[in-house]
């Protein structure tokens, strides 16, 4: 999904629009940090807490809410229809793997008109580690019944291909978060601009 929303909804709420990327980078960083350590905390109190850091502790609760509210309604990037009908065709299972709500992620695929090509959405909430704990993506390979290296994990993130790809995971990074694969993680087995031709490299 674009998050592209969010900056304005912290606008909305009197915080600069330039505040998001700070604030989601930590929230991103504390999750990371409790999985690291054997701990775990839903994406919403972490998110939470994050932002009243960032703000000094002044953010109040309908500001969160509101910042954190709706993202079942945000846009899927353009790209992303095109590349599940290719692994539809392809005759390929796609699931999601999130570590906010599953709930929130299947209605956002609902909203998009993508639910057809995807089987389920999973989330690490229910194994309590965020990724890239190598638990979040056993229990996405055990949901399928598949070995690790018949699965492949598709993310924006180096980090979540390097997390997948310990675990056993083939893995596919997309450029158009990060922009450079950061070289201090394993490699990605493909790699690409936009999602259809990062299928077809793994397809292949």
């Amino acid at each position: 999904m674009s998050l592209e929303e969010v900056p304005g909804r912290l606008a909305e709420r009197g915080y600069p629009a330039g505040l998001f990327g700070p604030w989601f980078t930590r929230a991103v960083r504390d999750g990371m940090a409790l999985a690291a350590a054997g701990g775990y905390r839903t994406f919403d109190e972490i998110c939470a807490a994050a932002l009243r850091d960032i703000t000094g502790e002044e953010v109040d609760q309908a500001t969160i809410d509101h910042v954190l509210g709706g993202w079942d309604r945000f846009p899927a990037h353009d790209d992303v229809l095109p590349a599940l009908e290719e692994l539809r065709a392809a005759g390929v299972r796609v699931i999601g793997l999130t570590t906010g709500s599953a709930e929130v992620i299947s209605g956002f695929f609902a909203r998009s008109g993508l639910s057809d090509h995807v089987e389920a959405v999973l989330s690490c909430a229910d194994v309590g580690a965020w990724k890239p704990a190598p638990a979040a993506y056993r229990y996405a390979t055990t949901w399928l019944d598949l070995d690790p290296d018949q699965v492949a994990l598709v993310a924006a993130h180096a980090w979540d291909c390097h997390g997948a790809k310990r675990a056993g995971l083939r893995t596919g990074w997309v450029s158009r978060l990060e922009g450079r694969y950061n070289p201090t993680f394993d490699p990605a087995d493909a790699t690409a601009d936009d999602l259809p031709t990062l299928i077809r490299k793994l397809l292949a």
